[in-house]
């Protein structure tokens, strides 16, 4: 973007905002990094890792800037990268001044929607801290934080409507191991990234029943139709969903031994309940909080999403996974 540089943080301390801390030092010009837990920040100041995600990225002190007071880590950023579990964010953000955001880009590389109010990340930035749309940008999959700390090849999607802000915000994630392009389909591709954790739950209850390959292929082809019929009501806009940034997202996320979401849903499909799989995650299934607020938001555009409703049945209203499973088959093709 002319050839500037622009200074630029990111705000969460979990395995998303690692990895992405990882791609950014990988360049000269250093990065700033909030993280919420001091122990995590005084033991990366120490021992260059993060204790407890992604602990074999190791850091070069002289690439980051890292503190727990947000308003020192955002104040001299001209970019702004947030990579915090959505359910944190209203709280996180509910007391933030909106000036500290003021003529600030904001990307969000969060994976959910933010359950106190409904709203994607993006709507959120824009309604809670006045950042305007054309500030605004999506880094999304398809992408999991465990390979980029094992520097596998991976590539990334940056939505931005402001189109030299993306392009520079995608030369600022290239590496020799990270491939990037570019979008200006910010909300396409935010909901998609959404609405992919609830079908890795939905893929992963299946593969805990014991339903198999064939059956998957059948799910997961399906599931991208409700995303495109979604994602067209909701933004009516030319895209293809068979790109990386939707179909090759959603296929990583559903399949992957990294997915979080898809381990959530092996486990309900083992018999564990919400509740007891939740505590034996140590990390947030996004899709277990987007699932509910997705229901909610499609009351307003009432596309047909027969996946979503029986993932919603089986978290939230307790039916039995092994029952809507098997009526949920019936209305596949």
């Amino acid at each position: 973007m002319d050839g500037e540089h622009k200074k630029i943080a990111v705000i969460g301390g979990g395995s998303w905002a690692t990895a992405i801390m990882k791609i950014l030092s990988s360049h000269k010009h250093p990065v700033n990094w909030w993280m919420h837990n001091e122990q995590s920040a005084r033991h990366i100041l120490k021992y260059r890792h993060n204790p407890k995600y992604l602990q074999s990225v190791e850091f070069d002190l002289n690439k980051i800037n890292i503190s727990t007071d947000l308003k020192e880590i955002i104040d001299p950023a001209d970019i702004v990268i947030i990579a915090t579990p959505s359910a944190y964010l209203y709280e996180l953000f509910k007391d933030t001044p909106k000036t500290l955001f003021k003529d600030k880009f904001v990307f969000s590389a969060v994976k959910g929607i933010v359950p106190e109010v409904n709203e994607l990340p993006g709507h959120f930035f824009h309604e809670k801290l006045d950042v305007p749309f054309d500030n605004i940008g999506i880094i999304c999959g398809p992408c999991h934080a465990e390979e980029v700390a094992l520097e596998r090849l991976s590539y990334l999607t940056v939505a931005c409507q402001e189109e030299d802000m993306a392009e520079y915000m995608a030369e600022r994630l290239e590496t020799r191991f990270i491939k990037t392009t570019v979008s200006d389909d910010i909300f396409g591709t935010e909901y998609s990234a959404v609405l992919k954790n609830v079908y890795s739950i939905a893929s992963g209850i299946c593969a805990g029943l014991g339903y198999g390959d064939n059956f998957q292929s059948v799910l997961i082809a399906n599931a991208i139709q409700e995303i495109e019929n979604f994602i067209d009501e909701v933004n009516p806009i030319h895209r293809d969903v068979k790109s990386s940034a939707y179909l090759g997202d959603l296929l990583v996320t559903a399949y992957s031994k990294f997915s979080r979401n898809r381990t959530f849903g092996y486990m309900i499909g083992k018999g564990y309940s919400v509740k007891i799989a939740q505590m034996e995650m140590d990390m947030v299934a996004e899709g277990y909080y987007a699932t509910k607020c997705l229901i909610e938001i499609n009351k307003k555009y009432c596309v047909e999403m027969p996946i979503l409703e029986a993932v919603n049945n089986i978290i939230y209203e307790r039916i039995s996974p092994l029952i809507e499973i098997r009526i949920l088959s019936e209305k596949l093709s």
